[in-house]
């Protein structure tokens, strides 16, 4: 039988993706027996960042301030906005180096299944966003996985009514694929051949 303290480490370790209660249980037991100071550490960077770290006021994704340093920067093309599932995806668009402009992060799709719906993403946010008055063009660039294309698919609608001009990546990324896992020579083909969408 485990104390309770650890007992309540090893359940919070299970919240993380892909940790069950063996691997929760194996982290558990390292932190406490050989990297007690590394543990401490975690539990301060955790608290600190809980604290600190918020959602940009104007593309969703996280940071400090009130207002993210590529939103800021000046050098970014403001007529280009590209809408990502989470901020790893916009991280793997930074990567390719092929994207320029601003971004919006979903920070998750549409997914029924999951009790995931449009009202849940707060995509309310992204039709004031998009019609700012400095946005020429929507690039779509959800995964392709079924949550992913549902959600093109309902974001095409949303914002052709409005009148705005939305494109989607190509599919150089592999049906069912997750940008996270795309190499960015691929990534940036696809960025390159994005393409308008049929409503």
């Amino acid at each position: 039988m485990n104390p309770s303290g650890l007992e309540a480490l090893i359940e919070a370790l299970r919240c993380l993706p892909g940790v069950g209660p063996k691997s929760a249980q194996r982290m558990a037991y390292h932190l406490m027996q050989r990297e007690r100071k590394g543990a401490q550490r975690l539990g301060e960077s955790l608290l600190h960042a809980l604290e600190a770290v918020r959602h940009c006021q104007r593309c969703n994704t996280f940071t400090e301030g009130e207002i993210c340093e590529r939103c800021a920067s000046p050098r970014r093309d403001r007529s280009l906005l590209c809408v990502v599932e989470t901020p790893v995806d916009m991280n793997m668009m930074e990567q390719t180096l092929a994207y320029k402009g601003l971004y919006y992060v979903l920070m998750g799709r549409i997914s029924p299944l999951d009790g995931v719906g449009p009202n849940e993403l707060g995509l309310e946010r992204l039709v004031r966003r998009a019609l700012d008055g400095e946005v020429c063009e929507v690039i779509l660039a959800t995964n392709f996985t079924n949550e992913g294309e549902a959600t093109a698919h309902y974001l095409t609608a949303l914002l052709s009514q409005k009148g705005v001009s939305v494109t989607r990546i190509a599919r150089g990324v592999p049906v069912g694929g997750e940008l996270e896992y795309v190499d960015s020579g691929t990534l940036a083909q696809a960025v390159r051949e994005r393409r308008g969408l049929l409503t």
